[in-house]
């Protein structure tokens, strides 16, 4: 008899291990789900779109370089609307002997407010041009934010209209 009992409350206990495993498996998967990092970024991803104020300046080449015939830029921006700052950075350029096709790199640290939040960033620019067609990337390099904009990452879009320059700015902060 005593042996019966131990044998079913054995059972029991291995039943109860069992469903308490089984819950927290299902409340684990079910928590994991919900913070994904897909997730997460789809709860925090926002967007913002403002004006700007652009001067580049042309500069020499490296003494280096300056057969590679490449042109060389200082770049000074103003950002207006929720991004309020200002940007300091270099392009790099060339152009083709074939009219519509060239291509532009460039960094720039944009220090300022995003959205009410100080920092600063930096924006890393890939712009190429074949025979007239355009494509331009312009992102957020990765751990590059300081002060309460640390973790930030997005992509900027650039649009210029009747010689005025845009911008949209999808980013999200942790």
């Amino acid at each position: 008899m005593i042996q019966t009992s131990v044998n079913a409350i054995s059972k029991a206990v291995t039943v109860c291990a069992v469903c308490v495993i089984l819950m927290f498996s299902a409340a684990h998967a079910e928590a994991t789900a919900q913070t994904t990092p897909q997730n997460l970024k789809e709860k925090t991803m926002q967007q913002i779109r403002g004006s700007f104020d652009v001067q580049l300046q042309a500069q020499p080449a490296a003494e280096a370089i300056a057969s590679a015939a490449l042109g060389r830029r200082t770049i000074l921006k103003q950002f207006h609307g929720e991004l309020d700052a200002a940007s300091l950075g270099e392009m790099l350029s060339v152009h083709t002997a074939v009219k519509g096709s060239a291509a532009y790199v460039a960094l720039e640290r944009v220090s300022g407010t995003l959205s009410g939040k100080r920092g600063s960033f930096v924006l890393m620019h890939t712009g190429l041009m074949d025979k007239g067609q355009s494509s331009l990337t312009v992102q957020v390099v990765p751990d590059s934010a300081t002060e309460e904009l640390q973790g930030l990452s997005g992509t900027m879009q650039i649009e210029i209209r009747e010689g005025k320059h845009f911008y949209v700015f999808d980013y999200q902060l942790p």
